[in-house]
């Protein structure tokens, strides 16, 4: 009896272990860039080392940067354990590279009226509007674009036709009509419809254990976190801004210490950063440009045409920054307009001030007392004598001696006393 019992209990026990399953979850929403590669890359290998029965990406996105998306999806055929895309909640979107991203999952689902596509590229300038672009690069940019969705959709068995259609004409479609032209898998409601469904179906090799199953997120850690909101294009002009306020202000102001350190500071991480994101190299030109015609126009007499040349180049210039960036990753006019002019009111104000101070002549000191004319306060001779001047009396000494009273010029200084002449006009004192 006793050994039916512990059998019977060891047998509910194994029952419980088998079904207690569980999948990982995370969720991606915004632009999709390198810290959302990042973050997607580490969420599977931890799936993977918790033997979960597979990753569930809850994704809501506009789109962002091919390359991150081309980066996932490498890591998607990579990944030992069956990856799920899931658009959602409604409305949520996978626009631009979350085509991509969508596409290449082992299982693709999506919520009741939720959207897909237009992964047309672009150049967008400011405010997401379109830039123009040659043709012939044009072309090239939709060809390889194109390509890859239909490697994609290859790899998955998935609608080539609407593949590209999505890449060369924009196509965006529901959920429902996903289902239908064969882009995605099924429609899930919610989280435990999406595990019902699961439910069974062989990925990989093996059926999913998901009924019941428990989803256990993968939060970001701390520098994912970080990078996603620092890695962005207004972070990136804010800094830039940053070195040319700090470096300006450092020469323009020598000593001050504290802009050139924070110049530099921002000048190391603008370079880091420009590594990582999209930056045209002709909008970084066109802002140098800018600062060095500011420059310029401090000390040639152009009467401002060349700070309304620089701050036309630095509008184009920060326009053309991040031109070649996806949806999500533009700079907007909110941004450029405000920064161009700060940075023109800077040049005029404060660098130009700082500069022409350097080069005028010294208006405190000993120094200035030097030509100044004074009346003698006392016989003054080569041995001594006094003069009042700058709001204090100094001792005096002359060659040829003068008389109290009558007016000297100051034509040296050693240590405390000043050396003065009679006063003259065309040889007879004043």
């Amino acid at each position: 009896m006793r050994h039916g019992r512990f059998i019977a209990v060891f047998g509910i026990f194994i029952s419980v272990a088998v079904n207690a399953a569980q999948v990982g979850l995370i969720k991606i929403a915004g632009a999709i860039g390198p810290a959302s590669a990042s973050y997607i890359a580490r969420a599977i290998d931890a799936a993977t080392a918790r033997n979960d029965q597979c990753l569930i990406i809850q994704l809501d996105t506009p789109g962002g940067l091919v390359d991150s998306a081309s980066q996932i999806v490498e890591k998607f055929y990579g990944a030992k354990i069956p990856i799920v895309v899931y658009v959602a909640p409604a409305p949520a979107r996978a626009g631009s590279a979350g085509v991509f991203i969508t596409m290449a999952a082992d299982v693709a689902v999506m919520a009741p009226h939720t959207r897909i596509g237009a992964a047309h590229p672009v150049e967008l300038g400011a405010s997401g509007e379109v830039a123009k672009t040659d043709e012939v690069m044009k072309q090239k940019m939709e060809n390889d674009t194109a390509s890859f969705a239909r490697s994609i959709a290859e790899k998955r068995n998935r609608n080539v036709d609407w593949a590209r259609s999505a890449v060369l004409e924009s196509a965006s479609i529901t959920a429902e009509e996903a289902l239908d032209k064969n882009v995605i898998d099924f429609i899930a409601v919610d989280l435990p419809d999406l595990l019902a469904q699961l439910d069974g179906r062989e990925v990989q090799g093996r059926a999913l254990n998901t009924a019941g199953a428990e989803a256990v997120e993968i939060p970001m850690n701390a520098w994912e976190q970080f990078s996603l909101l620092f890695l962005r294009p207004e972070v990136m002009f804010i800094l830039m801004l940053m070195v040319i306020y700090g470096i300006m202000g450092e020469l323009s102001s020598p000593g001050a210490i504290l802009p050139g350190v924070v110049g530099v500071i921002a000048l190391i991480l603008v370079l880091y950063m420009s590594a990582i994101l999209p930056v045209n190299i002709t909008g970084i030109v066109l802002i140098l440009l800018a600062v060095a015609l500011f420059i310029i126009d401090v000390f040639a007499t152009t009467h401002g045409v060349l700070t309304a040349g620089g701050i036309l180049a630095f509008f184009l210039g920060a326009l053309m920054l991040f031109s070649g960036a996806g949806p999500g990753f533009g700079l907007s006019l909110a941004w450029i307009l405000p920064g161009t002019l700060l940075t023109a009111a800077f040049f005029v104000f404060v660098v130009g001030e700082g500069l022409r101070a350097q080069f005028k002549p010294a208006r405190a000191g000993a120094e200035i007392m030097l030509g100044q004319t004074v009346k003698a306060l006392s016989r003054i001779d080569a041995a001594a004598g006094r003069v009042f001047i700058e709001g204090e009396n100094w001792q005096a000494v002359s060659e040829t001696p003068v008389a109290a009273g009558e007016p000297v010029e100051v034509i040296g200084r050693a240590g405390l006393t000043l050396k003065v002449k009679p006063k003259t006009n065309n040889g007879e004192k004043l």
